[in-house]
């Protein structure tokens, strides 16, 4: 189990941009899904964006057009660019192997972003 560490969140204001990182403590070559999840206070996580080790992303809607996942095997480390941000996208982003998103051990401790109106 690699342990995930996020970083890169902070406060913005709508319209700026945020670049995530998620560094693995090990090798992320063998994980075919890693995603980007957020959870707004007093509300439940939520799915953000995914991408495989072959490069194909999926993201939520409310997203789409405005972030960009990407990963770099080589350096085990998942990133989400956020632009056009919205006071709507405040929350704690976290990443994670998609397919072990039970596992309480596979999530990180997450980075807060802010977005002020």
């Amino acid at each position: 189990q690699v342990q995930l560490k996020e970083s890169g969140g902070g406060w913005v204001q709508a319209g700026g941009s945020l670049r995530l990182s998620c560094v693995a403590s090990g090798s992320i070559c063998s994980i075919d899904r890693m995603g980007w999840y957020r959870q707004a206070l007093g509300k439940q996580r939520e799915f953000v964006a995914s991408v495989t080790r072959g490069g194909n992303t999926l993201y939520d809607s409310s997203v789409k057009g405005r972030f960009t996942i990407s990963r770099d095997n080589a350096k085990n480390t998942v990133y989400l660019q956020m632009n056009s941000l919205k006071p709507e996208d405040t929350a704690v982003y976290y990443c994670t192997d998609v397919a072990s998103t039970w596992n309480s051990d596979s999530w990180g401790q997450g980075t807060q972003v802010t977005v002020s109106s």
